[in-house]
């Protein structure tokens, strides 16, 4: 009968007789050595993520293997493997006792399991939660009676953030995402919480007569102290800064168990420059440009950083940091008015280029080099760079947008991804550029619901409503819902955006109003002026709104300044080329002047883009320039090829949405 005592007796027997259940005692002692010596080495080694869940699923599998075979065979007391008899066939004094071997095995693999247990899984009840990998650096505390050692130890910060950067296995915030809390009293835990980060990094220091006394505290995201590690040392030698900075950088991988692999502790270690002068003069010169970039600084303050870059490389001509700090400069100094010149930046390249040859694994160097080719039209090349510079630095959120940029026109996934990842990184004054550029693509691709969602985290963030009414006003010029864009337009240009003139003359001349549109687009000429920008992509528009007021000589001049602008920019080979898009405002140009032939060789090379975005189509749908040749059947051709490409690459970035949980 089901559930019979003497039965279950019987069975349980069957099972020790068999040794089925030392079997069972012995595979789960050495199953559980294997999983817990897998789960520790897994990053020592840098071994694949997935390697202790298919260790695992062959455990699994070994297991009823196992347990068939001990049912079925037995080790031999005399030597080999025998089958075994069933119960009923064997006598009772002929039954085998257990083997001492099967015996000591069994109580080896009971040990086991409670001294893992004891030594591995208790600790862990009073260990600190290790949290997500992720670890933003605080400002650091200058104690020095000089204020004029601010720099030193901001250095000191900055070189310990981008050694943290150069391990893979860290999220690591950029310096700008922590510097709201400069002069903030806001706890560890709300700082974390705000930030999403699982740790932070502090210290405070002074230098008095070359001797650097620092104090660095690691806490986690619930104000838990991990670690306080104390420096005081005489600095001789550049060596014992990078040797402090490199120290403590692994000290807090440690904590956090982030694995350190070879390569990022040699980058860790380098040494930039032998020279301790030319080192101080260096991080001066940083820490003056740092505060020009992103507090908004003056030309004076440029001045100042350069000064001190060429003092470091008058000592040491080989400090290959020194030269990308002074291709930053001469960038920030670059006049928009040489975009179409032959040697637009070129100093920049040489600079750079410089630096690299003496560093030729310098992140920052190939940063600046791979936005100088995507600025000059040279994508493959930007491309690679970026990706060589992020190799260097997988933290390096500069490089994360800028690449971004350069997928821009081409392949959407691969921008929203990298954008999504610097936006994940760097939680600082770009962040807005990031959610503003994620609400502009993802209308781009027909998602208009995520678009705003991404824009009105933007607001949220920095509560700029300019720029959000500038992006309403310009997705609804593009939607034909010209009462919004011309509602939001005039809000967003009330608010101080003057970029939201060209969305509002575009809604006014859509909607009939040709003599307000023609001052918008005035006024907007003058603000191109006074920021010395050129008015490359538009000029078309702004001679179309010269012919409707009848003003046939100025809508002229500035139908003849889009063909030159267009023919330079393919003569250059410039991103505005690269995408085709100078083609399409060509093929514009003549279009309306009724030069048929030359609009359709244009149309014909815009036609060969391999993606084509939502705004664009509605554009072409109803652009006013291509009046004369809209009903004839190439047009409609090319149209309708645009919109079937279109129609591809929506569907695409909807599977993309659906496989990351965003749709």
């Amino acid at each position: 009968m089901p559930g019979d005592p003497n039965k279950l007796s019987q069975f349980w027997q069957e099972l020790k007789r068999r040794n089925v259940v030392r079997v069972i005692t012995v595979y789960a002692g050495a199953a559980f050595v294997i999983i817990e010596l897998i789960n520790n080495i897994t990053e020592p080694l840098n071994l694949p993520e997935w390697t202790p869940t298919l260790v695992i699923v062959l455990l699994a599998i070994g297991f009823p293997v196992a347990i068939i075979f001990s049912w079925i065979y037995d080790v031999h007391p005399a030597g080999g493997m025998v089958k075994t008899e069933p119960t009923d066939r064997v006598k009772a004094e002929e039954t085998t006792k257990a083997s001492n071997s099967w015996k000591i095995a069994s109580y080896i693999s009971f040990v086991v399991i409670v001294g893992l247990i004891v030594l591995n899984v208790i600790p862990r009840l009073n260990k600190k939660e290790l949290l997500d990998k992720s670890i933003a650096v605080l400002s650091f505390i200058n104690e020095s009676p000089e204020l004029e050692n601010d720099y030193l130890i901001n250095s000191y910060r900055t070189a310990i953030h981008d050694n943290l950067c150069r391990i893979k296995v860290l999220r690591v915030l950029t310096l700008e995402s922590t510097e709201r809390y400069r002069d903030q009293s806001k706890s560890m835990p709300e700082m974390a919480k705000e930030l999403g980060v699982g740790y932070l990094l502090s210290a405070r220091g002074q230098l008095i007569n070359n001797r650097i006394r620092l104090t660095v505290q690691l806490a986690n995201a619930k104000d838990e102290n991990l670690g306080s590690w104390p420096y005081d040392r005489q600095i001789e030698l550049v060596e014992d800064h990078i040797d402090i900075q490199s120290d403590i950088a692994q000290l807090v991988a440690g904590e956090i168990q982030a694995a350190i692999t070879p390569e990022e502790k040699e980058l860790m270690g380098k040494i930039p420059t032998t020279n301790l002068s030319a080192y101080d003069l260096y991080v001066r010169g940083r820490e003056i440009f740092y505060d020009y970039r992103f507090d908004k600084g003056d030309p004076e303050t440029l001045e100042r950083a350069e000064h001190y870059y060429l003092e470091a490389l008058r000592i040491d001509a080989s400090y290959a940091l020194a030269y990308v700090g002074l291709a930053d400069i001469v960038w920030a100094k670059t006049n928009m008015e040489e975009y179409f010149e032959e040697n637009y930046l070129d100093s920049v390249l040489t600079l750079v280029n410089l630096a690299l040859s003496y560093d030729d694994q310098s992140s920052e160097a190939y940063t600046v080099r791979g936005r100088y080719y995507g600025v000059i039209g040279r994508r493959d090349l930007a491309i690679k760079d970026l990706e060589t510079a992020i190799r260097f630095n997988p933290n390096h959120g500069r490089a994360y947008g800028v690449l971004a940029r350069s997928y821009l026109n081409f392949d959407f996934i691969r921008s929203a991804e990298l954008l999504l990842k610097a936006s994940n990184i760097d939680r600082g004054p770009y962040l807005a550029d990031y959610l503003g550029n994620l609400g502009f693509l993802f209308h781009q691709a027909g998602f208009s619901n995520i678009s705003f969602n991404y824009l009105q985290e933007r607001l949220k963030l920095t509560g700029d409503s300019a720029h959000y009414c500038l992006a309403r006003g310009a997705i609804g010029v593009l939607m034909y819902n010209y009462a919004d864009g011309i509602e939001y337009s005039r809000k967003a240009v009330e608010y101080g955006n003057p970029a939201s003139k060209v969305w509002l003359a575009r809604a006014l001349v859509q909607s009939g109003q040709p003599v307000e549109a023609l001052q918008v687009y005035e006024s907007f000429l003058i603000d191109m002026k006074e920021m010395g920008l050129l008015p490359f992509q538009l000029a078309h528009r702004i001679a179309y709104a010269y012919w409707i007021n009848d003003l046939w000589e100025e809508a002229e001049y500035y139908f003849d300044r889009q063909i030159e602008y267009c023919k330079g920019l393919i003569e250059k080979n410039r991103p505005w080329a690269q995408n085709y898009h100078a083609y399409y405002d060509l093929a514009a140009v003549y279009a309306f002047r009724g030069e048929k032939e030359k609009a359709y060789e244009n149309l014909r090379i815009f036609n060969q883009a391999e993606e084509f975005r939502y705004p664009l189509v509605l554009l072409m749908k109803r652009d006013e320039l291509f009046e004369s040749i809209r009903n004839e059947p190439e047009f409609q051709q090319i149209l309708l090829d645009i919109e079937t490409k279109y129609q591809a690459l929506h569907e695409r970035v909807r599977q993309w949405l659906v496989e990351n949980d965003m749709l």
